[in-house]
């Protein structure tokens, strides 16, 4: 086995076995952990791939963000360990049939494909989106991070407010 392939299965470990435990985890902070490992081997792949704008974005908006901003709601709505609840034995069956028909249609694609080699070498992607950001799209860039931080401030003074207060 080459590098590569150590790399990829590596990888895909690290972001298999953490959704597992996703799954079958109870405490939704612990659930939430998870979902970061998984999120950050979901990158490795990305780089792996050669895609690096979309390594760096899952790194800093899914693992940065995204989640730092469930288990801030998770942490400040409640005091007491929040317990994931069982949704019964009812959903076990359509489930399993619905992962396996998706299994199924995409081993049907990936087969059916004719893939095409690539072609060329790999354009670098990060520094190009970058120049764009801070070129002719800096004015939107801008007034969406004004917008998020206005949301992430208020969602902070909701949570933080009294229960009298309302």
């Amino acid at each position: 086995m080459n590098t590569e392939t150590v790399l990829f299965v590596t990888l895909a470990a690290v972001t298999l076995i953490p959704a597992l435990g996703l799954i079958f985890l109870r405490d939704i902070v612990r659930a939430a952990f998870s979902l970061l490992m998984s999120f950050l081997g979901f990158a490795g792949l990305y780089a792996l791939l050669g895609a690096d704008f979309l390594a760096a974005s899952q790194v800093l908006i899914y693992a940065g963000g995204i989640l730092i901003l469930l288990l801030f709601g998770v942490m400040l709505t409640r005091r007491e360990p929040i317990q994931v609840r069982s949704g019964g034995r009812a959903f076990v069956v359509p489930g399993i049939l619905s992962g396996l028909l998706v299994f199924l249609g995409s081993v049907y694609v990936v087969q059916n494909t004719k893939w095409a080699p690539a072609m060329g070498t790999v354009k670098e992607t990060t520094s190009s989106i970058g120049r764009e950001l801070m070129g002719r799209f800096v004015l939107p860039f801008e007034i969406a991070s004004v917008a998020l931080l206005v949301a992430l401030v208020g969602a902070a003074y909701i949570a933080r407010r009294d229960e009298g207060e309302a």
